[in-house]
């Protein structure tokens, strides 16, 4: 069974196309998995970074987004009437590049006589996870741009055990690095320039973890204060993923005695980051519980992982009426009937 898979909630448009694993039950093989991304101009000197807007995110998806569906098909060798669905990113995200993500996955199906599944963005991030590492039950610490939540799976669905309040940890770091003068992402410079210093760098900032719920907007903010008074960039940046890194995996900890699950996956971009990679792994270890990361093109937004998610939907529940298919950009994660499980 094949499934190509569209993403398209935010600054990248995907298409994977993926299979189930004949030698693993449960598992998934990834034929192809390619992606584009919405890169605003670098500033001038003295300027401030650009961020995403979401009509020019979506103009983005509609040109380049054919071109990705060809790629895909042809890395996976198959033609688009071989496939046995088309998944796409339903919701959560930004409306624009939702629509357009929906409405490519509606023309194949509709041209190709191909099954049709929406599947939510979140959920895919831990799917595509469990079908990746050998993973059977895990908790997810889902950290990303625009989302940060734990998640597991308790009675019929995926239950979200603590949350932002606030931004993503991943906007978090982008906003920081905006303000100086960094391009989005900003993550990945952020993480270099912290690697630069060690413990003794380290600066207090507001540590904001309300229950088992976060906030990032009021450290990224410290962080930028640490600057503006002469602190070095590198131990801002230092301090700015320690604290908030620590935070995540504090309430994924506290999650994982609640839940008393022995599994902990990352998923979402900023789970590239190998300094959050270590103290979750070490976290999970000092627990006993074993330590999951997929390899980074599935962290990131893609389209395997929503191929993978569809495929898992379509086998349980058969495929989404077109007239079902419109968008949810508010969609909770909690929301979803998880009916594969």
């Amino acid at each position: 069974m094949a499934v190509l898979g569209i993403e398209g909630t935010a600054h990248t448009v995907g298409v994977g196309v993926v299979e189930a694993d004949p030698d693993a039950p449960g598992r998934c093989r990834v034929l192809a998995n390619v992606r584009d991304m919405v890169r605003p101009p670098r500033p001038e000197s003295g300027e401030a970074a650009a961020g995403i807007h979401p009509r020019e995110a979506a103009h983005h998806h509609a040109e380049v987004g054919p071109e990705l569906v060809r790629r895909a098909l042809d890395e996976a060798g198959l033609e688009a009437a071989d496939l046995d669905g088309v998944a796409f990113s339903q919701g959560p995200g930004l409306g624009p590049c939702l629509r357009v993500a929906a409405t490519m996955a509606r023309a194949l199906s509709l041209r190709h006589g191909v099954p049709l599944a929406g599947v939510n963005h979140c959920v895919a991030h831990l799917e595509i996870g469990t079908g990746l590492t050998g993973a059977d039950d895990p908790l997810l610490l889902y950290a990303s741009g625009a989302n940060t939540q734990v998640i597991a799976h308790v009675r019929g669905r995926y239950r979200v055990f603590g949350e932002t309040l606030d931004i993503g940890i991943g906007n978090g770091l982008d906003k920081f690095a905006r303000d100086n003068g960094i391009p989005f992402p900003g993550g990945p410079r952020i993480e270099q320039e912290a690697a630069r210093v060690g413990p003794e760098a380290l600066h207090p900032l507001p540590y904001t973890v309300k229950g088992m719920d976060l906030c990032f907007a009021g450290t990224a903010i410290a962080a930028q204060r640490l600057v503006d008074r002469g602190v070095p960039f590198p131990e801002a940046c230092y301090s700015l993923q320690e604290t908030a890194f620590a935070s995540l995996v504090e309430v994924a900890e506290r999650a994982l005695a609640h839940t008393r699950k022995q599994e902990l996956l990352l998923g979402g971009g900023v789970a590239c980051n190998a300094r959050l990679q270590e103290m979750a792994r070490e976290m999970a270890e000092a627990r006993g519980a074993s330590f999951h990361c997929p390899p980074r093109p599935v962290l990131v937004d893609n389209g395997a992982m929503i191929a993978w998610t569809g495929l898992l939907k379509l086998r349980a529940e058969g495929p989404t009426a077109v007239a079902d298919s419109a968008v949810r950009p508010y969609e909770r994660t909690d929301a979803v009937e998880v009916t594969w499980r």
